[in-house]
């Protein structure tokens, strides 16, 4: 039995065969994240396609768009869970807004917030010493 299948099946971390669900493992993910993406790309291409019908031939339908759409935000809702498996591991600093903070970053990349500055010993001015060479 497929590891993903179990993890779907299982109720609290227990499947119904009794055994404890083990956490997919990356390769696995990533394969699963690679046909997301790819299905996901062509389901936005399909519902660019029909909204352009739609409009071509004078009438919308919402229940279809909305059908459509919400096939898309269920597969960026699994994408989501991937990110979240694989990244697990990693202690990334992160804003307020929960945006991960890249590296060197002064500002959020999702919010816009000013970063805090990283800490700086007590001792360490933030001016800087110009001092003259010593003469020989």
């Amino acid at each position: 039995m497929s590891p993903l299948l179990r993890r779907r099946r299982s109720t609290e971390g227990i499947s119904s065969d009794g055994l404890k669900a083990r956490r997919p493992h990356a390769g696995v993910l990533r394969r699963e994240r690679r046909a997301l993406l790819k299905a996901r790309a062509d389901a936005v291409s399909e519902l660019g396609g029909l909204l352009v019908e739609m409009y071509r031939r004078g009438g919308f339908r919402d229940d279809l768009l909305a059908e459509r759409a919400a096939a898309i935000v269920g597969i960026d809702g699994r994408l989501a869970d991937i990110e979240t498996l694989l990244h697990t591991g990693r202690r990334v600093p992160r804003c307020e807004c929960g945006a991960p903070i890249l590296r060197g970053s002064r500002f959020c990349p999702s919010c816009g917030r000013p970063l805090a500055a990283e800490p700086t010993p007590e001792n360490a001015s933030e001016e800087t010493v110009i001092e003259p060479a010593p003469r020989a």
